[in-house]
């Protein structure tokens, strides 16, 4: 056996962590007992190869981890989009009544504007016609009242002709 110090097994080391298992293996290689004039070092193989195994072990249920924080991340920003796009598409929704209500608004305002000014011109010319009417109807009733005031006066002409006392000319 090496002079290193005894180190914990695989099962006994921080198995969850990549980095753990790579601190571990650091601190092997660091810690070996160097060889005389190299830069080698001499390094306990079975541990070596236990530590990379435990890292082969741990990054499977690490990418499996991460590969769910990856979906997670993107079930989270897809919620978050379609949650946008639905905020948008009401807010486009909303702006389209207001700008259609606003310009209903302002084509029945131009409309009642149009429809008050014929009104406004129609009951001015039955106005001038219902006038005219009524001025025709008494230049008739003045022309007729002054054919009856003729006539009466015609009338009490022949009474006041007749109600004259008989003169001595035609009695006997």
């Amino acid at each position: 056996m090496t002079d290193q110090p005894d180190r914990p097994t695989p099962a006994e080391r921080d198995g969850d962590s990549l980095l753990a298992v790579l601190d571990q293996l650091n601190e092997l290689v660091s810690t070996a007992r160097a060889m005389p004039m190299s830069a080698s070092a001499l390094v306990n193989r079975a541990e070596v190869l236990d530590l990379l195994a435990s890292a082969r072990g741990v990054v499977p249920d690490q990418i499996t981890r991460a590969d769910r924080l990856v979906a997670d991340a993107d079930a989270v920003l897809a919620g978050a989009r379609a949650e946008a796009d639905r905020i948008l598409a009401e807010a486009q929704a909303r702006a389209g009544v207001l700008v259609s209500s606003e310009a209903v608004l302002r084509e029945a305002e131009r409309r009642s504007g149009e429809l008050v000014a014929q009104a406004e011109a129609t009951a001015e010319k039955l106005a001038r016609d219902a006038d005219d009417y009524c001025d025709r109807q008494l230049a008739q009733f003045e022309i007729d009242l002054g054919s009856i005031g003729a006539q009466v006066a015609a009338g009490r002409a022949r009474l006041a002709d007749r109600s004259l006392p008989a003169t001595d000319e035609g009695t006997p």
